[in-house]
């Protein structure tokens, strides 16, 4: 993960946070490119068991999910502000709430997956940022342990609701019910 400013970046505006027209300026080479608070974020294309996780919890879901939502894999705008641009690596939110563009509003529920390279961005910077939006829920997946950890909002701040490791059952009735097992979303032999 390489994390870039304006004082050290090519190419890129000096003296100033980034904002959306920046991003957009970004060249399509493979690399995730994000903005937080004017930062911009570059990392590189997941790995295969990252990858395996988020495809079979998208699955499930997918299955779960009430008519009235939507769930979209990564890379989809999430336009938090004009200088904060995320692509959590699953989304949920009200049907209505998308554009063709992005998800111009809080997600009710982002989804990380973690990589060795994202690890202290997603479970710090965009858990804050998700958290000072309004997000209702952030889950976060640890292929390696595997665990799957929900928080939801709470007075304003996340609170832990569920923690899930290897053969344990991960439950949640809220924003949806959602019943997994996070080795089943890693291991092979299904």
């Amino acid at each position: 993960m390489t994390v870039m400013t304006t004082e050290v970046s090519a190419g890129l505006p000096r003296g100033r946070a980034l904002t959306r027209d920046d991003l957009a300026a970004m060249p399509d080479d493979g690399h995730r490119y994000e903005l937080l608070d004017g930062v911009l974020i570059v990392s590189p294309a997941p790995k295969w068991l990252h990858q395996r996780a988020s495809f079979r919890l998208s699955v499930l879901l997918d299955a779960a999910l009430p008519p009235d939502l939507e769930l979209l894999p990564a890379p989809f705008d999430v336009a938090l502000a004009d200088d904060t641009v995320m692509h959590p690596d699953l989304v949920v939110a009200r049907s209505e709430d998308f554009t063709e563009r992005d998800l111009p509003v809080a997600p009710l529920l982002a989804v990380e997956v973690l990589s060795p390279s994202t690890r202290g961005i997603d479970l710090l910077l965009k858990k804050d940022r998700l958290e000072r939006a309004g997000c209702a829920h952030y889950w976060v997946v640890d292929p390696e342990e595997p665990s799957v950890t929900a928080w939801a909002l709470t007075d304003g701040a996340y609170r832990q609701v569920t923690r899930a490791v290897g053969a344990e059952t991960f439950a949640v009735d809220d924003p949806f019910d959602v019943r997994l097992t996070p080795a089943d979303l890693v291991l092979s032999g299904r």
